[in-house]
């Protein structure tokens, strides 16, 4: 299998890496096309837009115009499935000529503990490394709220958002 290609501009600040797209990202040619992948949920919450209800293409879009980027640390793998504990014959991703189309990186978000496994890869990128808690609905151990509080204190650090935004409460009685 063959992973997707990177999602970045010259003005991406934050690069999120997974470890690599699961069966329904690579049927749909899409990063988390899973439905319950709480990426875009978490993403959509911390940029303040729905991107939920955009194409995928305009998420994207949206995406790389706030400073975030995407891509995978494997590019290729033999998996069963979409659990990381089933990838097998891995082939990292060179991540060297990212530092060229993404000038502007400041920081590096891997996406779950199999993708840091590979932050010594990532540190070629000369920018701070973070271990974020996997948005796979595999990884239910932590509530959405608490991915979210992770995700964006790094967003935070990146600078792509000033402050944790407020999480929309029921209406006013």
């Amino acid at each position: 299998m063959i992973s997707l290609p990177p999602v970045v501009s010259a003005r991406t600040r934050l690069l999120i890496l997974g470890s690599f797209p699961g069966a329904a990202s690579l049927r749909a040619g899409q990063y988390y096309a899973h439905p319950r992948n709480q990426f875009w949920p978490i993403l959509s919450s911390l940029l303040g837009e729905d991107l939920t209800l955009l194409t995928y293409a305009h998420r994207l879009e949206r995406m790389l115009d706030r400073g975030v980027g995407l891509w995978d640390v494997y590019a290729s793998c033999e998996r069963k499935g979409s659990l990381d504990a089933d990838i097998r014959a891995a082939v990292p991703n060179d991540l060297t000529p990212l530092a060229r189309l993404a000038p502007a990186l400041c920081a590096v978000g891997h996406n779950g503990a199999e993708s840091f496994r590979h932050a010594d890869r990532s540190a070629v990128l000369g920018v701070p490394t973070h271990r974020l808690p996997s948005t796979s609905p595999a990884h239910a151990s932590w509530s959405i709220e608490r991915k979210r509080a992770a995700w964006g204190e790094v967003f935070r650090v990146a600078g792509i958002i000033d402050v944790l935004p407020a999480v929309p409460g029921p209406p006013a009685d």
